[in-house]
């Protein structure tokens, strides 16, 4: 069931569109992922989800509200940059949070230490949010997307500007939080969204090109590959040239040659060719994987039609 339906969603600036007739769900239950490059409209989109920026034309409808009804009640929004107030604890800044979504004081207190206790900041929630590591300020801002209990949660950027450990953290409990929300998220880190997602939206010059389950886009666009990774940039290219002319034809960068197969029966056979060739002169060699395309491979692929 789509708990939101957008329909002809179109946004200018001036003589600029940044948004032009963008229609698509996003299904209860599911994580969504937004993707594309920057400048794509990926923000801009997600802005007037928020109710922060409105639409030039087109509709937002939410599940159980007529069209045009004030949806923001139903929705937690954590922005790239997320607003905190330095001079205030993480306890404070969350409870007035839940405050200014209509909590009274004693419930906006208990969910504040709720969503605390969930997101693992009790031994920090009574210091100054200005002492905050990044990760913690990332999960703080999480807190009060999250203290309405809405129904749609929308992320953009969630891990930006996270050290690996903090997005670890970050991408862990955004798990536990699939859940018990929906959530619609943008990122540039596509194995954040693979690992994350059940459907995949890609926005390419403001307009939707893919719109697809992550199950269905990797049907389509998944192909076999075979890496050889060697012990320099100048081998790698001598071996390019060489299973060519046996007409198994791939690519390299630096010592990374890759081979992208249409079929599982090519692959073989391209394979069979890789192995010999690594058997007849296995010095250098330093690796040899097989392995499917990634979801990256998929979005150079839709964002380059």
């Amino acid at each position: 069931m789509a708990l939101v339906e957008v329909r002809g969603l179109r946004k200018t600036f001036g003589p600029v569109v940044a948004v032009a007739d963008v229609s698509f769900e996003i299904k209860e239950g599911h994580c969504t992922a937004l993707l594309g490059p920057n400048g794509a409209g990926k923000s801009t989109i997600l802005n007037i989800l928020a109710g922060l920026l409105p639409a030039t034309a087109g509709t937002v409808r939410f599940e159980g509200l007529a069209e045009g009804a004030d949806h923001r009640s139903l929705i937690g929004y954590l922005p790239q940059q997320v607003a905190l107030f330095g001079w205030m604890t993480g306890l404070e800044y969350v409870r007035m949070a839940g405050e200014l979504t209509g909590l009274d004081r004693p419930a906006a207190d208990l969910r504040a230490r709720e969503l605390i206790g969930l997101l693992g900041l009790e031994a920090a929630q009574n210091r100054r949010i200005g002492g905050y590591s990044g990760g913690m300020k990332q999960r703080i801002g999480l807190c009060q997307a999250l203290v309405n209990r809405p129904r749609l949660v929308i992320l953009d950027e969630p891990v930006s500007g996270l050290d690996p450990v903090g997005r670890r953290e970050l991408l862990d409990l955004l798990k536990q939080l699939k859940s018990e929300s929906t959530i619609l998220f943008s990122t540039h880190v596509l194995p954040d969204a693979e690992e994350l997602s059940d459907d995949i939206l890609i926005v390419r010059a403001g307009a939707i090109v893919i719109d697809s389950s992550l199950t269905a886009l990797r049907a389509r666009y998944e192909r076999p590959i075979v890496e050889l990774e060697l012990d320099d940039e100048a081998t790698a290219g001598s071996w390019l040239e060489t299973l060519a002319s046996r007409g198994v034809k791939g690519e390299h960068r630096g010592a990374v040659i890759r081979w992208k197969f249409e079929t599982s029966a090519a692959m073989r056979a391209g394979a069979a060719d890789v192995y010999a060739s690594a058997a007849s002169r296995p010095e250098g060699v330093r690796r040899i994987e097989l392995g499917q395309t990634s979801l990256e491979d998929m979005f150079l692929e839709a964002v380059r039609q």
